[in-house]
C-alpha cells in the first residue's frame, strides 16, 4: 500500500521543497524523486541509510552521491510532509535548517 507524500505549502501557496528539487541538476533531481518514491512505497519500513530520525517527529531523507542532499519531513495525519530541502555541507544538520523545518511543521493543520 502506498503512503501519501505531501509537499509543504506556504500560506502564499508556494512549495519550497518542490522548488528546491526543481533547481537541482538532472542527476540529483532524478535521485531525489527516486528517494521520495521509496518513502511513498515503504513509509515507516524505510530505514537507514535512506532516512534518519532527527528529533521527535522530524526525519530526514538522505540523498547521497556527489552532493549530499537532505529533505526534512514529518509524519502527520497519516501522511509524510516534505518540509525543507537543503544541500548538506557539514557533519551536523545546521540548526537553521532544523528551525525552518520545525517552523513549517507547526503550520500543518
Amino acid at each position: 500500500m502506498a503512503n501519501k507524500v505531501y509537499f509543504f505549502r506556504t500560506r502564499r501557496g508556494s512549495c519550497p521543497v518542490k522548488e528546491f528539487i526543481e533547481k537541482q541538476d538532472r542527476k540529483s533531481y532524478t535521485k531525489i524523486i527516486r528517494y521520495i518514491e521509496l518513502l511513498e512505497e515503504y513509509g515507516s519500513y524505510l530505514k537507514p541509510p535512506y532516512i534518519k530520525k532527527l528529533q521527535d517527529k522530524l526525519f530526514e531523507l538522505r540523498i547521497t552521491g556527489t552532493t549530499s542532499i537532505r529533505i526534512i519531513y514529518t509524519v502527520m495525519n497519516n501522511g509524510y510532509y516534505l518540509l525543507h530541502g537543503f544541500i548538506k555541507k557539514s557533519q551536523e544538520t545546521p540548526s537553521r535548517e532544523l528551525k525552518t523545518a520545525l517552523d513549517r511543521s507547526r503550520e500543518i493543520i
